[in-house]
């Protein structure tokens, strides 16, 4: 976990209520929920098994303990969980050493949140060597703060990942605006009661109290995120 937490005089905007953004990281801010299907699929051919492209939406978004295990389940493959983890993050990691595409839009709106000082923290379900090979893209003078699947008891879709992020911050989760890519994460922002920006992925994600459903992350910029905020 890193924490370089602005100090108190910087956590609020002037004239909003906005205290601070969370925001997801595969799918989200980096164009990888793709890669980490392919590396299923290789890791589970080398084992003599095809993934069933339907599979694709039950995994995407979730902790790698349980993509992995209902993989493991689903294939019958003769593998433990701890070992198809090590498997995976391997390949992962060899995968985004060929290139590591931003989404649309994410290194305008990590500039726009910096520019205004806007304490902005790093909530993904990938384990800690992930997040830190990912972060030499996504530049880590941008976040106050990064957390990893692997550095919290539960994990997404728990709301434990957003309410370290907040308290870490030292702000309120009702203040915080949260983007995320996955119905898993989605559930984990608004469990730990968090205003929800969803971009859909993979996946489709309907509109709902606290959710606002947009196509793209070009659509965010800091004007959004605050008009989200509830009044009060």
């Amino acid at each position: 976990m890193t924490s370089t937490v602005p100090a108190l005089g910087t956590r609020t905007a002037e004239g909003s209520a906005l205290q601070a953004v969370l925001l997801d990281m595969d799918g989200t801010l980096v164009d990888t929920e793709g890669f980490w299907w392919d590396v299923e699929a290789q890791v589970f051919a080398r084992l003599g098994h095809t993934l069933d492209d339907s599979w694709r939406h039950v995994v995407v978004g979730g902790p790698m303990s349980r993509s992995a295990g209902f993989l493991i389940e689903a294939t019958g493959a003769d593998i433990t969980l701890a070992e198809l983890s090590v498997l995976l993050n391997q390949g992962f990691e060899e995968r985004i050493g060929h290139g590591l595409p931003l989404m649309p839009g994410a290194a305008r709106l990590l500039a726009e949140l910096a520019a205004h000082r806007i304490p902005t923290a790093l909530v993904s379900a990938s384990h800690r060597r992930i997040i830190d090979r990912v972060l030499t893209s996504l530049g880590p003078q941008h976040f106050a703060l990064t957390v990893a699947g692997d550095e919290v008891s539960r994990t997404k879709p728990h709301p434990d990942p957003y309410l370290f992020a907040a308290g870490g911050l030292g702000v309120d989760p009702a203040r915080c605006a949260v983007v995320e890519d996955t119905a898993t994460g989605v559930a984990s922002a608004e469990a730990a009661g968090c205003q929800v920006v969803a971009v859909p992925s993979v996946a489709p994600i309907t509109p709902a109290p606290r959710r606002t459903v947009v196509p793209s992350l070009e659509q965010v910029d800091l004007t959004f995120l605050r008009a989200l905020m509830p009044l009060g």
